[in-house]
């Protein structure tokens, strides 16, 4: 199974990922060919954010992690 694979099942699912650039802990809120989206979990530092989304209407919002697939080394369900 891939890593595009293994997050679509775990959509909503807690999980730490671990990237090149470091170790992230929180939800997978969505995934697609070739991010994944993370809500970071309470108190986490947030590195980037897609603002209010598609038309204004709250899309991701403030606080999802986009991380590439293509960095992704590991990720385990906690």
């Amino acid at each position: 199974m891939g890593m595009y694979e293994f997050c679509v099942k775990h959509q909503n699912r807690r999980v730490r990922v671990t990237t090149h650039n470091g170790t992230y802990e929180g939800t997978i809120m969505g995934v697609d060919w070739d991010n994944l989206y993370l809500k970071p979990a309470k108190g986490e530092l947030t590195l980037s954010s897609w603002g209010l989304g598609y038309g204004g209407y709250g899309g991701w919002g403030a606080g999802i992690v986009a991380l590439s697939l293509f960095t992704l080394l590991a990720i385990a369900l906690i």
